[in-house]
């Protein structure tokens, strides 16, 4: 066994999952008693949640007014799915991947659709030649790679005026990073990432350009009910006013609703990306000197401040698969970090969630434990 000291202090929170994430701070299910059970999500008090959740994500995350917001069945995977099904297909179309999750979205428009699309990857820990991409074709990317630990800096290599529609999957940088609304014309995600809320449902945004091409394109593959957002030529408003698709569940509206007022009461988006950015930062700051232990992501630049992954460097590692999951099965046995493991398809390392309902104190206090288990699994291989 290790001589390393056991840590001091403890995470008063340890749950750094990436999904689904920390609940906010002082989070009680008290907070959820005003909840409509019992009642038809197409009453009046119903339709009232939908529409004040609708009202509120656009006023935290500075949606413009002419772009339309809805609730949707499927988590972040329904709402990708719903746009790339109804939008794709009009023109030609580029792919790109940094991590599994993008790969799916490959795989769906390769194989599922038959698109002849160009694919673009990377390596995990790498973001593709943003340069390179022809942004007069359809373009579908994550914007934040939750499994990688990389994500796009900023919207400078999309064009303005570009004719191609842009779908963004942003579901682990909604709310813990600032998305360039005017460079994106279709964003989804899921309220159980940066925000802590419950599964299973979905967000998809909608520019204007996004709605003009659901009107005036019909695609050539036959579309279940649960995707289909036009009727006549003319878009279903009601999707985007509270009407949903299929029956929400109204107590995670509910728990969503507490989510958006708390983000409210610090400030809004800025706010909360500064959580998000700090929480980052406590990890970077502690791995800075190690010459054990390293970013996966390799240029700064392209870092996430949400999902940041890491990976153990020390040569004298036998097996690196093993051995950090034998870190992250005795982060979770001290009960200072649970579900901190790589995703199964990622590099092996840790995972360690920084969204804006995490406690910077919490990263802080969990970073000299990692450290901790390293030496400890180190001595005992």
């Amino acid at each position: 066994m290790t001589d390393h000291p056991i840590p001091a202090a403890r995470p008063e929170n340890p749950r750094f999952s990436s999904g689904p994430c920390a609940k906010i701070p002082h989070y009680s299910l008290d907070m959820l008693s005003d909840a409509p059970l019992g009642r038809s999500h197409r009453a009046a008090v119903g339709k009232s949640k939908l529409a004040e959740a609708i009202d509120l994500t656009r006023a935290v995350l500075g949606v413009p007014a002419d772009y339309r917001i809805g609730i949707v069945p499927g988590s972040d995977t329904g709402a990708v799915e719903m746009a790339m099904w109804t939008l794709l297909g009009q023109r030609p179309v580029e792919m790109l991947a940094w991590e599994s999750f993008g790969e799916g979205w490959v795989t769906d428009a390769v194989k599922q659709l038959k698109l002849d699309a160009t694919v673009r990857t990377a390596d995990y820990g790498k973001i593709v030649d943003l340069a390179e991409v022809d942004f007069a074709r359809d373009v579908v990317f994550t914007w934040n790679g939750t499994t990688s630990g990389v994500r796009v800096p900023n919207g400078d290599a999309i064009p303005a005026d570009r004719d191609g529609l842009t779908i963004c999957d942003a579901t682990s940088a909604a709310f813990a990073m600032d998305l360039p609304w005017d460079k994106l014309d279709v964003v989804t995600f899921s309220w159980q990432k940066v925000l802590g809320g419950e599964g299973a449902h979905g967000v998809l945004i909608l520019s204007p350009r996004a709605v003009e091409r659901l009107e005036t394109y019909v695609p050539a593959w036959p579309l279940p009910k649960i995707f289909r957002m036009t009727k006549g030529g003319k878009l279903i408003e009601g999707i985007f006013k509270g009407e949903t698709i299929n029956t929400p569940s109204m107590l995670a509206v509910e728990d969503y609703l507490v989510a958006l007022k708390w983000a409210q009461s610090l400030g809004g988006l800025h706010a909360l990306i500064a959580r998000a950015d700090a929480n980052a930062a406590a990890v970077r700051d502690f791995i800075a000197d190690k010459d054990w232990i390293a970013d996966l992501a390799e240029d700064p630049a392209t870092a996430s401040t949400t999902s940041v992954c890491l990976k153990f460097t020390d040569p004298a590692i036998k097996d690196g698969a093993g051995f950090a999951k034998a870190v992250a099965k005795r982060l979770e046995k001290e009960g200072v970090a649970l579900d901190a493991g790589a995703y199964r398809d990622a590099p092996a390392g840790l995972r360690i969630w920084c969204g804006s309902t995490v406690q910077t104190a919490d990263v802080a206090a969990l970073m000299p434990w990692v450290e901790w288990a390293y030496r400890a699994e180190l001595a005992a291989q």
